[in-house]
Parts: structure tokens; C-alpha cells; sequence
């Protein structure tokens, strides 16, 4: 799955979820989750500021048959294991518990802490970003492999992490998503400049 990311820092992202309520006779409601996850909506117009920008959109968007093909995304609002203007550490987010035995482990995110925490996890972290420690030690990159393509943090024979050791990790990380139009409306009435009212881009289920 290929990146891409020309200009497009100023795209808003726009969480959603899918939540039912059911109003009672009493006025009280019930309410229910459809969603375990939330869904991440972004509009990348915002960021084509030139007919280069313009030229390399339609040729991307042409690539991947317009809704057809899902592609890396970053979102520059969230993007890291910290926050987006932090530099990344290897004790930034729990990943697991060592038990002597098990060599691999799932990168993920938690988002808040005391009412209820939710755990995303992480399939595209960025090549060469992840750093891992096991209690609290931070390990040297030969002791673990990462797959860019699944998040599954994997040690080697050797390193793997013993009986009730924390392991933590620390990392950068793109979305999945997919073009959400089968049309691009294109505008050249400004100087000199294209222009895409609107470039829907939508998170995909892996």
C-alpha cells in the first residue's frame, strides 16, 4: 500500500463514529455503539495550492481507479504514539506483557485514561519509527523486526521479552483510507492555479 502526501498537511480529519438512541416514552434514552472503532473522514482539497499539486492529485487519483484502490494516509493531527508535536519514545504506549514465550505484539494507541480508554490499533506504523522497550529498557533495533503492513512487532530468538516484563513502544503511523468520490470536480478559474473543492478521503477496514 503506497503513501501520499503532496501538500496535503492542511486536510481536515473529522473522527466518526456510529452511535444509535432510542428515545423512550419516558424521555430517557438508550443508547448503542455500532461501532467498536471509530472512522477517520478527511477532505485533502485544502491542501492543493498549485496546478502541480493539481497534475499530481489527478494522477494519483487515476492510479487508484478513483474509490477502487486504499492507499497510506497521514494524518497530520494524528500521527504519533505522543502528541503530534513530540518527538516519539520507546515508553509512549503499552503493547503487552511479557510471559517468556510470546515473540509477538500488536503496536497500538490508547486515546484517554480514567472513564473509559479506547485502544486503537495500529496496521501502518512508518518504516524506521518504531521504538520498543521492554521493562522500561529501551531495546536495540536488531532485537525486533516490525511488518509496515500488519503493526506486529516481532522479537528474535534471544530477546524475547520475559515473565511479567511491560513492553511498551513508541512510533510514527499512517491510516488506511480510500478516495470516497468516483468524480473529481476540477476548477481552473483562479490565477494560475487549480483548484478541488472537495477531495473526500475516507479510513478503510483492514
Amino acid at each position: 500500500m503506497c503513501a501520499f502526501r503532496v501538500r496535503w498537511r492542511a486536510a481536515p480529519a473529522a473522527p466518526e463514529r456510529r452511535t444509535e438512541i432510542v428515545v423512550l416514552g419516558s424521555g430517557h434514552e438508550e443508547r448503542n455503539s455500532r461501532w467498536a472503532d471509530s472512522k477517520r473522514r478527511y477532505d485533502a482539497g485544502y491542501g492543493i495550492k498549485s496546478l502541480d499539486d493539481l497534475h499530481a492529485v489527478i494522477a494519483f487519483y487515476e492510479e487508484r481507479r478513483g474509490r477502487l484502490h486504499a492507499f497510506r494516509w497521514k494524518d497530520w493531527s494524528d500521527c504519533k504514539s505522543c502528541a503530534p508535536t513530540a518527538a516519539p519514545s520507546a515508553l509512549d504506549q503499552f503493547i503487552g506483557t511479557g510471559n517468556g514465550s510470546t515473540a509477538s505484539f500488536q503496536l497500538k494507541k490508547t486515546y484517554g485514561s480514567a472513564y473509559a480508554p479506547w485502544t486503537r490499533t495500529i496496521l501502518l506504523p512508518v518504516a524506521g519509527t518504531v521504538k520498543i522497550a521492554v521493562g522500561g529498557v529501551v531495546q536495540d533495533a536488531g532485537d525486533f523486526g516490525v511488518n509496515t503492513a500488519t503493526g506486529l512487532v516481532t522479537f528474535v530468538p534471544g530477546a524475547v521479552p520475559p515473565m511479567a516484563a511491560p513492553v511498551t513502544a513508541g512510533f510514527e503511523f499512517d491510516v488506511p483510507v480510500r478516495f470516497d468520490t468516483d468524480r473529481l470536480e476540477i476548477d481552473l478559474s483562479d490565477f494560475e492555479a487549480g483548484s478541488i473543492p472537495q477531495v473526500p478521503i475516507v479510513e478503510v477496514r483492514l
